[in-house]
C-alpha cells in the first residue's frame, strides 16, 4: 500500500512476474473482487495469458490468493468486462482469442470459484464486451464494439442483452460501416432510470492532427436507438473511461487514466447538465499518479464501493505490469 493525492488510497493487488493488466473491480457486498490477465507482453494474442482474481475482505488493505478464472494452451483469454447478476453474483466478460474465436461469460457468487455459463461468438465479433449492467424488467446488457483498427469504413458497435440472467445473449447493432474517426470504442454505459442510457467511450484515431476526444453516446429508450456526440475532453489519447453513476446526488463521475502523463483523472458532472450537453464535462482532478510509460499503464475500471470509489489499472513498463487499485 503506498499514498496517493488528498484522501485517496492507492494498493498494489497483483505484482506477480509478468504483464498484469486489463483489469476490472466489482464488489460483491463487503468483499471487492479485481479480475485481470496476466501474459508476457501486452498483447491479446500470445497462448500463455490467463485471466485470475483476487479478493480483498478488508476493502483492498490485503488480498487473498490468486485464483485461476480460465488459462487454456490453445487460446489467449482477457478479462473484458464485469457486473452482476440480477442475484447479486459477479459475472466476468472473457475474450477467447484462438481458433475459433468466441467471448466466455462466468459467474462467481464469493470471487473464488468461477462457473462458465456462457459462450457466444455473435455477427459482427465484438473486440470486446464490456461491463454488464441492468436496464429493469429482469434484462441485463452489456455495449461491444467490433473492428480491426484501420482507416477502412469497417467498424461497428451496439448492444448485447439477456433475459435469463446472463445464460443467453441477444445482439443489437447500432452502428456498423463506421471509419475509425467514427467508432467509439471502449464504452463505459450506466443506467439512469426511465429508458436512459449513457456511455463514454474511447476514441481511436487521435494524433498530431487529429484531436483527441471521447464519444458521449445516449438512450432515452433502453438502447434500442442512440445519439451520439463528441466531448471536449482531449486528455484522453488511447484512454479507456469508466463511468460511476451516483442517483442520490445526480452526479457522473467520468474516471480514465491519460497515457504518457501517468495520471489517473476524473471529472465529475451533474447529470442534468451534461445530458445532450457533452461540452459541459468538468475540468479535470488528479487521482492518483502511476506509470508514464504511455502503452503500459492505463485501462481504469471504477465502480461504487460504500461511500467511495474503487477504481483499478495497470501500471508498468514493457517487462513488468501490476494491477493496482485505488479508493477515492
Amino acid at each position: 500500500m503506498s499514498g496517493s493525492s488528498d484522501n485517496n488510497i492507492l494498493f498494489t493487488v497483483q505484482d506477480a512476474l509478468g504483464y498484469n493488466s486489463w483489469s476490472f473491480v466489482q464488489p460483491i457486498g463487503k468483499t471487492l473482487v479485481c479480475a485481470y490477465s496476466r501474459g508476457k507482453a501486452h498483447s491479446i494474442s500470445e497462448t500463455c495469458r490467463g485471466v485470475y482474481a483476487r479478493r480483498s475482505l478488508d476493502g483492498g488493505l490485503t488480498w487473498q490468493e490468486e485464483t485461476t478464472v480460465i488459462n487454456t494452451a490453445t487460446h489467449c483469454e482477457s478479462a473484458i468486462g464485469k457486473g452482476l447478476d440480477l442475484d447479486g453474483a459477479l459475472l466476468l466478460w472473457v475474450r477467447c482469442v484462438g481458433s475459433p474465436w468466441h467471448h466466455d461469460l462466468y459467474r462467481s457468487a464469493d470471487g473464488c470459484s468461477f462457473e462458465r455459463i456462457a459462450t457466444l461468438q455473435p455477427n459482427p465479433m465484438p473486440m470486446q464486451i464490456t461491463d454488464v449492467f441492468h436496464i429493469g424488467d429482469g434484462v441485463l446488457m452489456s455495449l461491444w464494439f467490433a473492428g480491426n483498427y484501420r482507416d477502412t469504413a469497417e467498424n461497428s458497435w451496439g448492444t448485447l442483452t439477456s433475459q435469463d440472467n446472463g445464460c443467453t445473449w441477444s445482439q443489437l447493432t447500432v452502428e456498423q460501416g463506421l471509419s475509425k474517426a467514427e467508432w467509439p470504442t471502449e464504452p463505459s454505459c450506466v443506467p439512469l432510470g426511465d429508458g436512459r442510457l449513457l456511455a463514454i467511450a474511447r476514441m481511436e484515431n487521435c494524433g498530431p492532427e487529429v484531436k483527441c476526444s471521447q464519444f458521449q453516446l445516449e438512450s432515452e429508450d433502453n438502447g434500442r436507438t442512440w445519439r451520439k456526440f463528441r466531448t471536449k475532453i482531449d486528455d484522453v489519447r488511447e484512454s479507456t473511461p469508466s463511468l460511476v453513476w451516483d442517483a442520490e446526488t445526480g452526479l457522473l463521475s467520468n474516471y480514465y487514466f491519460q497515457r504518457g502523463a501517468g495520471a489517473l483523472k476524473r471529472r465529475i458532472a451533474e447529470l442534468s447538465h451534461i445530458w445532450n450537453h457533452p461540452e459541459a464535462w468538468s475540468a479535470p482532478e488528479i487521482v492518483c499518479y502511476a506509470s508514464a510509460n504511455a502503452h503500459h499503464a492505463g485501462n481504469v475500471n471504477a465502480c461504487a464501493f460504500g461511500d467511495r470509489h474503487a477504481c483499478t489499472f495497470y501500471s508498468g513498463d514493457e517487462h513488468q505490469t501490476d494491477v493496482m487499485l485505488v479508493l477515492s
